[in-house]
């Protein structure tokens, strides 16, 4: 996995760097480290190694939302990591016990979205909006996937979007395909509600954003309200074509 070190707190590694780029996130907290979301199938070595170069445990796991390339090294991570915590939402551990079924809600906007993978792997704790994991605030996020949370460090100001942004093949809010790279879009949930959580996530204010696909980007709100823009352009279209 490609590391960078984007701050004395957070690493991103990336499987897939140059082809499908996959992040996953180390936190460092003052007990150690929390590893938000674990990429794909087979990725759990080499994130034990980076956290082992770091010289900090692995405290906690954290899933953004329950899509196979966010849960896939769950298992084996969990078997090397017996005494760390699993965070996720309640949702989230519905969706990786294998549990589809859908909330009236999500059957009037279509379906639940994504690519799902199941897991054996069940949460320690189940978080909601507006706790804290450690300095991480997490925030309710859905759209990309009904389950999505994303998680705000309250110490600097980064925005870990998960999938509500991506940054690959430009800075576009989910559900917006961008044409180098359109496979966020292409597994959107609910093109308005995760339109709906992005401004929610812009009036956070972030000063860095870091996302599943794609590089961080430092000063990131005007690119955000860009993004924001165009997708709330393409949805006015959609709209009145249907209508």
């Amino acid at each position: 996995m490609k590391k960078t070190v984007l701050s004395p707190v957070l690493t991103q590694l990336t499987r897939w760097p140059v082809v499908f780029p996959i992040n996953v996130y180390l936190v460092q907290e003052d007990d150690g480290l929390t590893l938000v979301d674990a990429a794909m199938p087979g990725s759990g070595k080499a994130i034990l190694a980076e956290a082992d170069a770091i010289g900090l445990p692995i405290k906690r796991i954290v899933l953004t939302h329950a899509d196979s390339d966010h849960i896939g090294a769950l298992d084996e991570l969990r078997m090397a990591l017996p005494n760390a915590e699993i965070l996720m939402s309640a949702r989230t551990a519905e969706l990786v016990s294998g549990d589809l079924s859908q909330d009236p809600d999500e059957k009037a906007k279509g379906g639940l979205g994504g690519f799902r993978k199941t897991a054996e792997t069940r949460p320690t704790r189940t978080i909601n909006d507006g706790d804290l994991v450690g300095s991480l605030q997490v925030v309710a996020s859905p759209g990309h996937a009904p389950d999505h949370i994303a998680l705000f460090d309250t110490r600097n100001r980064t925005l870990i979007a998960g999938d509500a942004f991506q940054t690959q093949g430009g800075v576009a809010v989910s559900g917006t395909i961008r044409p180098t790279f359109p496979f966020p879009a292409i597994f959107t949930w609910h093109k308005p509600t995760a339109l709906e959580s992005a401004i929610r996530l812009r009036a956070l204010n972030p000063a860095r954003l870091v996302v599943g696909h794609g590089p961080a980007l430092d000063d990131p709100r005007a690119a955000i309200d860009r993004a924001i823009a165009i997708a709330q352009r393409k949805l006015h279209r959609q709209v009145n074509h249907a209508s």
